[in-house]
């Protein structure tokens, strides 16, 4: 589908226009940018100068996040997460509700126009609630209603940000089914701590969980499913052979758990809720180490570094009797002996691992997946453009081509909805090769 979520803007701002006045995937692309081409990488020379960064001195929204959960016959219930920043400095509730707006607009499609809903969202201490803990990392939800429409499955919201002072706009879509089928539909994984849903798909292990509905009226048992499966990292963007057939996953064990009812997860694998064995679709839930998204043991640094490295270089790493030695030697040698050099250039490739973790994870580790490891070589894209079952990330300038896009098609599966796999072309190694001996030889140090 080549009609990306740009066509929507227009409509937006017509639709809204009587209401209260980033650089990340998790955010839409801006009214500006033309939809890419989605069949395959294009390449240029070099020519387009990098894009100016937005001024520090006013606050922003860097990031959004949002789900829907179904709450009766007649309405669903929106969270939407937003990182609201000026400079470093994090925004309070009294900021974000005094300095912003927030307008939406429902229809049936992304290539639609018909309107099915639109509004305003009232932007106060009730509607707007601050996470401000290390797990969130000072993350700002605001929860609101939106009545179904009559006879409507699906549709697909478009959410508009608007920073009142300058106009800046961030918008943000998401895909909503008003017909709730599905247990993800209903349930989420509540934070017991702030009684909002997660909008991740991890947990550390010995973490108090929550299977909760909006309302959280009445508990219903679930049956809980472990499997402790260690899935494969993603392959080559320039690998187009068949990916190999999947694996069957032995479950490790099982138990039934209640929702709205607190539990703890103390062992490390994935999960998998159901409301009967035989549903097609549940809940996936990884619960990982107590560090995680970050990575810190040796024997599990190791492994993300494939994306950069030589299979000579892996085989050693992983038959060595000490991983951290090992690990250090490797990173020694890359950098020829530069210390200072080598430390920035692992600041930089596992901060980026931990955001591929937090961002990306869902029935496996974020770094594993098709975006994490395009988000860890390439970093965040310059753009992103969606429909409802595919993504298509741009990148303005990299190594010896002007602009290079990555498609990436939906995947949905019994655990999550939101998993995506990448559209392969060998046409990558002009781009691919360069940034990762960018990274071989300390020149990414972020």
């Amino acid at each position: 589908m080549r009609i990306a979520i740009i066509i929507l803007c227009a409509a937006l701002l017509g639709a809204c226009a009587s209401g209260k006045r980033t650089k990340n995937p998790e955010s839409s692309t801006s009214q500006t940018e033309r939809p890419a081409d989605r069949s395959a990488p294009r390449s240029a020379p070099v020519s387009a100068s990098a894009p100016a960064r937005p001024t520090e001195t006013s606050w922003r929204v860097v990031s959004t996040k949002g789900r829907f959960l179904g709450k009766d016959s007649s309405s669903i219930r929106v969270y939407m997460n937003l990182m609201v920043r000026k400079g470093s400095e994090h925004a309070t509730v009294e900021d974000f509700t005094s300095r912003f707006m927030l307008n939406y607009v429902v229809y049936p499609d992304y290539n639609s126009r018909e309107r099915l809903a639109y509004g305003n969202v009232p932007l106060t201490a009730e509607s707007v609630i601050r996470e401000a803990t290390p797990e969130a990392g000072d993350v700002l939800t605001v929860a609101f209603d939106v009545k179904k429409p009559a006879n409507t499955v699906n549709g697909v919201m478009l959410l508009e940000i608007t920073e009142i002072s300058t106009g800046r706009k961030v918008l943000n879509d998401l895909p909503i089914r008003f017909k709730t089928v599905k247990l993800s539909d209903r349930f989420a994984f509540f934070d017991p701590k702030t009684n909002l849903p997660q909008q991740h798909h991890f947990v550390n292990a010995g973490d108090t969980v929550v299977v909760r509905d909006v309302l959280g009226a009445v508990s219903k048992p679930l049956h809980l499913f472990r499997y402790r499966h260690d899935f494969d990292p993603a392959q080559s963007p320039m690998n187009t052979t068949p990916r190999p057939p999947t694996k069957v996953m032995g479950v490790d064990s099982a138990m039934t758990v209640m929702t709205n009812q607190p539990f703890s997860l103390p062992d490390e694998g994935l999960y998998y809720f159901v409301e009967d064995t035989a549903d097609a679709f549940g809940l996936g839930l990884v619960v990982a180490d107590n560090r995680f998204p970050k990575m810190t043991r040796p024997e599990k640094l190791i492994k993300p570094i494939l994306y950069v490295s030589t299979n000579t270089e892996i085989n050693s790493l992983n038959t060595a009797a000490d991983y951290k030695k090992a690990l250090d030697r490797y990173w020694l040698t890359l950098m020829a002996g530069d210390q200072n050099l080598a430390k920035g250039a692992i600041r930089a490739y596992y901060g980026r691992v931990e955001e591929a973790n937090r961002l990306f994870t869902t029935y496996k580790e974020g770094w594993k997946t098709d975006k994490g490891m395009i988000y860890i070589v390439l970093g965040p894209p310059d753009r992103v453009q969606r429909s409802r079952d595919r993504e298509v990330w741009v990148y303005n300038q990299r190594a010896n081509v002007s602009e290079i896009n990555f498609t990436f098609n939906r995947k949905p599966n019994q655990f999550v909805e939101d998993h995506y796999e990448l559209v392969r072309y060998v046409e990558y190694q002009p781009v691919w090769y360069p940034v990762v001996e960018a990274w071989r030889t300390g020149a990414i140090r972020e």
